[in-house]
């Protein structure tokens, strides 16, 4: 089982069968404000919803097409965050967040996003790694901006939104760009 610790509170581990239940639960209490900026609430109304997504998850991570973690803070699940897409031949990674309401603010998305970036660079080989967040959405967009990701565009209408649609900010690091700053 990939367990990745960040700190002493912090960890990323692999997505299982036997988070369904948490997952859900934590989706539920956070339902209402996921739903600003996350699509896929209205399709997410049972544990079975969500033991769902988990084995698309375990089929994409074992066909090397994604990877997705659970963020344990201090030992209890407080979101997901991973790579919605991995692509050998290019050499590039999506790294897509979600982090329950009660455990925003204390940069656990960001700390998780910045190892996520640093294992798709130095253990998996890429190139490069991009995150994408709605226009609006603030928090999300300062996680790639307070790692030093840069901005390289705009994708309009990038994503139907239960009634509208809403632009995606592209932000991308180079390998060549992250590992100056261990330097």
């Amino acid at each position: 089982m990939f367990v990745h610790k960040i700190d002493d509170d912090l960890s990323l581990k692999l997505i299982d069968l036997g988070d369904a239940e948490r997952i859900f639960e934590l989706t539920d209490q956070s339902r209402t404000y996921l739903r600003e900026w996350l699509p896929w609430l209205d399709f997410t109304k049972t544990v079975d919803d969500t033991r769902a997504f988990i084995q698309a998850t375990l089929r994409g991570f074992g066909e090397s097409r994604s990877m997705t973690t659970v963020i344990l803070y201090k030992g209890e699940i407080a979101g997901i965050a991973g790579f919605n897409e991995i692509n050998r031949m290019n050499r590039t990674a999506q790294i897509g967040y979600w982090l329950g309401e009660k455990y925003q603010g204390k940069g656990l998305m960001t700390r998780s996003a910045g190892e996520l970036t640093d294992y798709a660079i130095n253990e998996l080989n890429m190139n490069k790694v991009e995150i994408r967040a709605a226009s609006g959405n603030q928090k999300s967009r300062h996680v790639p901006e307070k790692l030093g990701f840069s901005q390289e565009g705009t994708i309009r209408q990038a994503e139907w939104l239960y009634d509208h649609y809403v632009d995606h900010v592209v932000y991308g690091m180079l390998a060549s760009e992250w590992n100056k700053e261990d330097e």
